[in-house]
């Protein structure tokens, strides 16, 4: 992998790292009364999918197992359709989704140093 890729998959994986640290102890119900909090889940959601967005096709090609279509879509939508996000997709998207992410990501960041 490419030295910038592995920085940008870094990236994604510390931007994974936030959502699990902001959420913990959280409920669904929390990202309707704290806005704080949603924030900075969508911010680390922003930053995760940017992150993936300019990870090269190369390296996108040789880690099938990491959804950067979705995580680069889940981007899109919350920064361009901001005024309509769904807390129900966001919970979801931080409580169950990028736990599984962040497993992969960490795979393919440690295969990477031993290359």
């Amino acid at each position: 992998m490419r030295e910038d890729d592995r920085i940008r998959v870094q990236h994604m994986i510390e931007a994974a790292q936030e959502v699990a640290r902001f959420i913990a102890g959280r409920e669904r119900s929390d990202l309707d009364t704290d806005r704080m909090l949603l924030f900075a889940v969508v911010r680390a959601i922003e930053i995760l999918g940017e992150a993936a967005n300019r990870v090269t096709e190369e390296t996108r090609t040789g880690a099938t197992q990491i959804p950067w279509k979705a995580i680069v879509g889940m981007r899109n939508r919350i920064v361009h359709a901001y005024f309509d996000i769904d807390g129900d997709i966001v919970w979801k998207a931080a409580a169950e989704e990028i736990p599984a992410l962040l497993a992969l990501l960490r795979r393919l960041h440690t295969q990477t140093e031993t290359e």
